[in-house]
């Protein structure tokens, strides 16, 4: 009877798991919270950068990249709790950013040279 309830207990184990493992893979259960196109607006506040700029961020497994035309290089990370890092590149000159996304939206802080700002973002589509 030991051994019986033994293996029993052994195949729930392995079911268990089984079934952890098919949840954890799911496409559903594992994209990103912030996974899309994002629309960022960067305005100056300090320095004699431009005023404002926008750019359009794709987010991917929580890594960014540009999605649109400009000549840019756009790297960075967001975590599941929102908090974002971002580096803009391009021409010779870089800025980095952080904050927080919450939802739909986003903003945060960023420096680059002799400039800083504001940012802010909101998701534009999947």
């Amino acid at each position: 009877m030991t051994n019986l309830q033994d293996r029993t207990g052994q195949r729930a184990l392995f079911a268990a798991i089984a079934t952890l493992g098919t949840l954890i893979s799911s496409t559903s259960f594992a994209r990103p919270a912030y996974d899309g196109v994002w629309s960022v607006l960067v305005q100056t506040e300090k320095g004699d950068c431009d005023p404002a700029y926008r750019y359009p961020i794709r987010i991917s497994n929580g890594h960014l990249a540009n999605a649109g035309d400009a000549a840019l290089t756009i790297t960075g990370a967001v975590a599941p709790t929102g908090a974002i890092t971002v580096t803009v590149s391009g021409a010779g000159k870089s800025a980095n950013g952080s904050g927080r996304l919450a939802g739909t939206e986003g903003g945060g802080s960023w420096t680059g040279g002799s400039c800083s700002g504001s940012w802010t973002a909101e998701r534009r589509g999947a």
